[in-house]
């Protein structure tokens, strides 16, 4: 890729860095920003990503939530931000590899450790993003109920909103997310500390690295429920039994956690209708259909 269809990214990039660009070699995936492996003159490969249309902060609050991450000292690793800009963010390189005997283990129990590691607090100290969708993060004053007040308000009520006003959402659903946010201090079960969550944690978002071993990247982080990144882990599947089992034997799970998995992926499929559209609008029926079966605090 030359500098002439590079953009100004690259001058940026290099005004960062203190370094030439020597290459920029363009990359397969990415839904809201184009991918590029960097080759710098000092011989350092870097992971860029440009984001097309994209929040100006997007690329800083992925990088701080990077680092917000790492900072629990969890034994599982976290793609390291090394530079970013208004519309670009660059990572450290990862040479993925095939997963070697134990990562199933080493990511469960990694992130069992992460989610140990309670930021104190339900939310965080800044705003980020889901995709391309804002996130509000704002903490909420301690007090009873206060993880189902912050799912209900932070989480499920705006992209309830969201999806209302862009007409995606048939009244039944609607009523019925109505209904799930009144009766949330009844089914988000019994009341733990505020877990450090990855918050997008799907299995495009973990990669084996160079050694084999799990590597976290794109989050979208705040203190949570722990059960919301284990229920986002089991939405569209590509993580085995043994991670499950391997997290549970770090920390187990409170009573009533299976049962919970559907409350827990309505944030999620609400934000995939927000972004994808109507097509997954029947399956985020169902969920909260069986979240509402669930009928008192477990």
């Amino acid at each position: 890729m030359s500098r002439s269809q590079g953009g100004h990214w690259q001058a940026s990039l290099e005004s960062a860095t203190g370094a030439r660009v020597v290459s920029a070699t363009r990359l397969a995936g990415g839904d809201i920003g184009d991918s590029f492996r960097v080759r710098l003159g000092s011989g350092e490969a870097l992971f860029v990503k440009h984001y097309r249309d994209a929040p100006g902060d997007l690329a800083a609050r992925e990088a701080s939530g990077l680092e917000w991450l790492s900072a629990a000292g969890a034994p599982i690793r976290v793609a390291r931000a090394l530079a970013h800009g208004c519309d670009w963010l660059a990572l450290e390189w990862i040479e993925s590899s095939v997963p070697a005997p134990g990562y199933d283990d080493a990511l469960g129990e990694g992130l069992a450790q992460l989610h140990s590691a309670s930021p104190g607090a339900f939310g965080l100290t800044e705003d980020n993003w889901i995709g391309r969708l804002p996130q509000t993060n704002s903490p909420l004053a301690d007090g009873d109920d206060c993880w189902a007040r912050f799912y209900a308000t932070r989480r499920i009520e705006p992209m309830r909103q969201r999806a209302s006003h862009e007409g995606l959402l048939p009244a039944p659903l609607e009523h019925a997310l109505g209904r799930l946010i009144e009766r949330m201090p009844d089914l988000v079960g019994v009341e733990e500390p505020a877990a450090r969550l990855h918050g997008d944690l799907w299995a495009g978002n973990v990669l084996p690295d160079e050694r084999g071993l799990p590597c976290l990247i794109d989050p979208a982080c705040y203190g949570g429920h722990r059960e919301i990144d284990l229920a986002m882990m089991r939405l569209f599947g590509g993580f085995s039994d043994r991670v499950f089992q391997a997290y549970e034997s770090i920390t187990p799970l409170s009573p009533g956690a299976t049962e919970r998995i559907p409350l827990y992926q309505v944030h999620p499929l609400l934000v995939h209708v927000c972004l994808f559209g109507a097509g997954y609008v029947a399956r985020l029926a169902r969920a909260v259909e069986q979240a509402l079966s669930v009928h008192s605090r477990g």
